[in-house]
């Protein structure tokens, strides 16, 4: 009966060590799964974007042309698409023009606001960014900033253009180079690392 007894409590015993185990991987399982989820929804920054030297103010003005070329380009196909669409109506009622003209100028003002914030809001970078290797992120070194900010960040640009673009040239004064937008929504723009480039090889196949 002992010897019984005996394999029994070992059988026991190692079951419990398995459920144990079992227990262990899965909650390490999830913890990777909880940290990947995480890591895309926060854009990686590295050390030297959040210690870093700030943008200067030639390159931040060529990526912002860049970014309004793209914005004026996708703009003027759309309006040769409508234009093309009402040229069908030969005689086109006054109402009409007038309506289709707001709607397009009210779609243009939503369209370049959401292109800045969407791209502030989620990786930091807009394409004109991207050309120009820099980075709008937290002035705290928090990563991105969130669509509220990103918001708040495009107001700040359009006040900063009023006083004849003097809220772009306080950055010359101003140890982060800080502009207007910049103050109000807390942010800063680093040089951003260089993403890396992916290299396909070709695996050589092993003959037969």
């Amino acid at each position: 009966m002992s010897v019984g007894g005996d394999g029994a409590a070992d059988e026991a015993s190692a079951r419990a060590r398995h459920i144990a185990a079992a227990a262990r991987a899965q909650a390490a399982a999830a913890a990777r799964a909880s940290d990947g989820i995480a890591a895309r929804r926060t854009p990686a920054v590295s050390a030297t974007e959040r210690t870093g030297t700030y943008a200067g103010l030639v390159t931040r003005a060529v990526a912002y042309s860049i970014d309004l070329a793209l914005v004026n380009l996708v703009a003027l196909l759309v309006g040769v698409a409508v234009a093309l669409a009402t040229s069908v109506l030969h005689r086109s009622p006054q109402w009409l023009e007038t309506a289709l003209a707001l709607v397009l100028a009210c779609a243009y003002v939503l369209g370049i606001v959401g292109y800045f914030v969407a791209f502030w809001s989620t990786t930091g970078q807009t394409p004109g960014d991207r050309v120009m290797h820099i980075r709008v992120m937290d002035a705290a070194g928090a990563g991105s900033i969130g669509p509220a900010r990103g918001v708040l960040r495009f107001a700040g640009i359009v006040l900063a253009t009023i006083p004849l673009l003097a809220g772009f040239l306080i950055m010359l004064w101003d140890d982060r180079r800080r502009c207007l937008q910049d103050r109000i929504a807390r942010t800063v723009v680093v040089h951003a690392e260089p993403q890396p480039r992916i290299v396909r090889r070709r695996i050589p196949v092993d003959p037969p």
